[in-house]
């Protein structure tokens, strides 16, 4: 007995007026459909309904059915073959919007039961003479190539696909690119990746190259991405070629959107390896920046993406933006992620001639309500005086101002930058050391606490009272974070061999404390080395903690540089923002579905080795054929440990066969635990350790040889089994 839909309810209400007699009252109703879809209800029930309105005139109905079937294609599929009829008759429609409507919408189903029925039509629209046609039906072969690559090559559309680069249409020719790009990236990623003789591989030659620069100034917006993108990937045959593809594509910097811009600056960056003329490469570099600065009047989202790629432009071409400072000093009301980034850039572009404008900007900066933002100001003026020398003094002296405001976390920040200062410049600003420690009260951060005590440690000789400060530290020593532990005890330990006079109880205390009640281990290493340097060579004592350390510096570039060669290929793409190649946050370098699939099947491969690996050991074989994994059966029936099948009852062992343990000792533990306790009388050739090759190491801690082993019996019964666990560990 069937049960019928209730007669009541919204759904039975849209049923009625979708069945209606009256042409206004169903165009409504599938207007009040496709509303509740978008809202999230579920209005699948009505899909034979809607389906029945496909035939029509209306252009507008015509696109709502169309939209309703993308969206519940994959949960009807045995219902989508029976708009298969309408939509073969709407792609030979008379108007040219109702078949790209067709192809589009047939492309989009992605139902495995209509991909067949695709085809016909499909080859029709490649044909067509309307472009608008055309450029659909290029990207309906690359959604067609995706769910099934074998239906494109036996039709033969790649090929229809290279032959249309060389439309009239430049929109048709930006569509076939990006069609073939997309099918390119398909092609290269499976695995294994396809052959370069494979048709799936679109190898840009200079015919196509030619016709891919006419069609570049005429597309849309989206269309020069494509172009530019396929571009990119275009290898020069010699330097006249990339002198060509840069002149051709350097107007593309005068488009009002940011993404062509960029891609227009990926292309000269990459094409200008190329060129060795100096005076070409400087003239691209001079028009590039321009543009670049333009970007920066975007919203701030688009400004970040913006400030991220110029992070890495500057990092090959430090003079790309030499003159052009002032574009990045931050605005009051610039996100945080903005000005952290803008502020990076500005150290980037410190010179001698900018530098004054440069630490006043800094200076205002640090007078901020955004703590971070203070801090990363601060920060910045330390990256300036290490990254250049004729201003490290005007640095030093913007930074005993702004410890003079004793704003707390002002003056932590600039006592972290001054031990940097130090570190560049050994012996050069010993003059502000007085100023710093008369701030010891202020510091309650760890990192600033063990800036300060560095420099006191570095400088005890020029410091009178340097026992007594340091001695703050060591009364408070247990309480202290391990970072400032540390540097107390180097700290304490300069002081005494620079002035062993009067910090010998300082140095006697810190050692015993360091020793006996400090629970880091790091640091009871250190103190016991400084402790026996001390007491058996203080020359090498010396040699070791008094040595010459070079001064630092500040690198130019944050990443390698092959990858930033790699990352300067994948401007406007996520690589760059992220400043990381793409297969470690896509594809490959992420856990994807078909990934997890294959790892899946490498998993089960994993266990079955394990298993045979667990199985030899038990049967009491001899290390070097842990190896030996062959499947070939054993001649002989197992005697010793597997004979007695205690091994996989063990709780360790069994997680460890089934692929579910969670502690990596585990199989070492079930394995030697078990053996230990469960050798029957039969001798080292019967599963004794002694039967393992390379363990001599375990066997010398266990008991001798002459020790008698329990009867067989007694390891089933559970008040004799002992814990594989307890027996390794006890071996230690």
């Amino acid at each position: 007995m069937s049960i019928r839909a209730p007669r009541k309810g919204e759904n039975y209400e849209l049923s009625v007026d979708l069945n209606s007699e009256y042409r206004d009252k169903r165009k409504d109703a599938i207007k009040r459909v496709i509303a509740s879809m978008t809202v999230g209800k579920d209005v699948s029930g009505l899909f034979p309904d809607v389906l029945k309105n496909m035939q029509t005139d209306d252009l507008e109905q015509k696109k709502l059915v169309y939209l309703y079937l993308m969206n519940y294609a994959k949960t009807q599929p045995e219902l989508v073959i029976l708009a298969v009829n309408t939509f073969v008759k709407d792609s030979e429609d008379p108007n040219p919007l109702v078949r790209a409507l067709a192809i589009r919408t047939m492309g989009c189903l992605r139902a495995e039961k209509i991909i067949d029925y695709l085809c016909d039509p499909l080859q029709r629209a490649l044909k067509d003479e309307n472009p608008y046609v055309r450029k659909t039906a290029a990207l309906c072969v690359a959604k067609l190539y995706d769910l099934k690559p074998e239906l494109v090559i036996d039709n033969g559309f790649l090929e229809q696909l290279h032959e249309m680069i060389a439309d009239s249409n430049p929109m048709v020719v930006a569509n076939t690119v990006a069609a073939l790009t997309d099918i390119h990236n398909i092609a290269t990623s499976n695995h294994p990746p396809a052959s370069p003789s494979d048709p799936a591989i679109f190898n840009i030659t200079s015919t196509i190259l030619n016709k891919l620069l006419i069609a570049l100034n005429e597309c849309s917006e989206w269309g020069r991405v494509a172009v530019l993108n396929a571009l990119s990937r275009y290898n020069a045959q010699d330097e006249k070629e990339s002198e060509h593809i840069c002149e051709r594509v350097v107007p593309q910097f005068q488009h009002a959107n940011g993404s062509v811009v960029l891609a227009a600056v990926k292309v000269i960056m990459i094409h200008m390896r190329g060129i060795r003329r100096e005076d070409l490469s400087k003239q691209l570099i001079r028009k590039m920046a321009p543009p670049l600065v333009t970007l920066l009047s975007s919203p701030p989202e688009v400004q970040w993406v913006a400030l991220r790629n110029v992070n890495l432009l500057l990092q090959k071409r430090p003079d790309l933006l030499s003159s052009e400072m002032r574009v990045f000093f931050c605005k009051y009301n610039d996100p945080l992620y903005v000005k952290v980034e803008k502020l990076d850039i500005m150290v980037r572009l410190a010179n001698d001639n900018n530098v004054d404008a440069l630490l006043s900007e800094l200076k205002e900066y640090a007078s901020e309500v955004d703590v971070d933002f203070v801090r990363k100001s601060i920060k910045a003026i330390g990256q300036t005086a290490i990254s250049i020398e004729s201003a490290a003094e005007r640095c030093v002296n913007v930074l005993l101002d702004l410890i003079g405001t004793r704003v707390s976390y002002v003056v932590q920040e600039a006592v972290v930058v001054m031990k940097d200062i130090f570190r560049k410049y050994p012996s050069t600003y010993e003059g502000v050391i007085p100023t710093l420690c008369a701030n010891l009260e202020e510091l309650d951060e760890p990192e600033a606490k063990a800036s300060l005590i560095w420099i006191m440690g570095e400088y005890a000789e020029k410091i009178d009272n340097a026992d007594e400060l340091l001695s703050t530290f060591v009364d408070t020593f247990t309480e202290e974070s391990y970072q400032v532990q540390l540097q107390t005890l180097t700290a304490v330990v300069k002081l005494f061999l620079k002035k062993p006079d009067s910090s010998q109880g300082v140095v006697q205390r810190v050692l015993n404390t360091a020793t006996k009640d400090c629970d880091s281990p790091d640091v009871r290493d250190r103190a016991y080395i400084y402790w026996r340097l001390l007491s058996t060579d203080p020359g090498a004592a010396k040699a070791v903690v008094l040595a010459h350390r070079p001064p630092i510096s500040i690198p130019r570039t944050t990443v390698s540089p092959a990858l930033l060669e790699e990352l300067l290929g994948e401007i406007s793409s996520l690589a760059s923002v992220y400043h990381k190649p793409a297969e470690t946050f896509i594809g490959h370098g992420r856990i994807s579905a078909d990934s997890v699939q294959r790892k899946g099947s490498e998993l089960s491969d994993d266990r079955s080795a394990a298993q045979k690996a667990f199985q030899t050991v038990a049967a009491g074989q001899q290390a070097e054929n842990l190896l030996d994994f062959d499947d070939a059966p054993a001649q002989e029936e197992p005697s010793g440990l597997a004979a007695t099948q205690i091994l996989p009852s063990t709780p360790a062992a069994a997680n460890f066969l089934s692929g579910t343990s969670a502690n990596p000792l585990d199989d070492l533990v079930s394995i030697f635990g078990g053996m230990s306790a469960s050798g029957s009388g039969g001798g080292a050739g019967d599963g004794g350790l002694s039967g393992l090759g390379g363990m001599s190491g375990f066997g010398s801690m266990l008991p001798t040889a002459g020790s008698v082993s329990p009867p067989l019996d007694s390891l089933t019964s559970p008040t004799t089994v002992q814990k594989p666990q307890d027996d390794l560990l006890g071996l230690f």
